[in-house]
């Protein structure tokens, strides 16, 4: 057997004021739009919002439904609300952030989103980069969905 390890590299902002300006504003719309999700089951909302090649910012919010799991997490919403509004447009950056009782908390995409978003990184050719909402305002930044989905896979198509 070969041992091996995986590494992920990743930074940190200390607070939003910390942010680019760009990465700021997609970082709120994020924020915004967790305002907007039906969850009346959970309880748990999740915004996402994704920067387009243009500059262009599409939001995205969790949507529950009685008959779980036909609800749809808050990233894929805005994916493919992207896709369906600016198929032409590459994606660049994706950010999320939660808000339960009250008060902005830390989310990241589930499994299902990470592959949706390694296929869109598939499809336009480029890393993604993701920002996820952490605890005490803080902001992770990866660089590729690799580092969020080590042994995701691809059609090969």
């Amino acid at each position: 057997m070969d041992r091996k390890a995986l590494t992920i590299d990743y930074c940190e902002y200390a607070s939003l004021e910390e942010m680019p300006e760009r990465e700021r504003r997609l970082m709120v719309c994020a924020m915004e739009s967790t305002h907007r999700a039906y969850a009346p089951y959970s309880k748990f909302h999740v915004g996402a919002a994704v920067l387009l090649a243009d500059g262009t910012m599409v939001s995205g919010s969790n949507q529950e439904n009685v008959a779980y799991p036909s609800g749809l997490c808050a990233e894929r919403t805005a994916l493919f609300s992207a896709s369906a509004q600016h198929p032409e447009l590459a994606v660049e950056a994706l950010a999320v952030v939660g808000y339960f009782e009250g008060s902005y908390t830390e989310a990241s995409p589930c499994g299902a989103c990470r592959q949706a978003m390694a296929e869109y990184e598939t499809r336009y050719g480029n890393k993604l980069t993701i920002f996820c909402y952490l605890k005490e305002g803080r902001i992770r930044r990866i660089e590729g969905v690799e580092s969020l989905l080590p042994f995701g896979f691809d059609a090969d198509l």
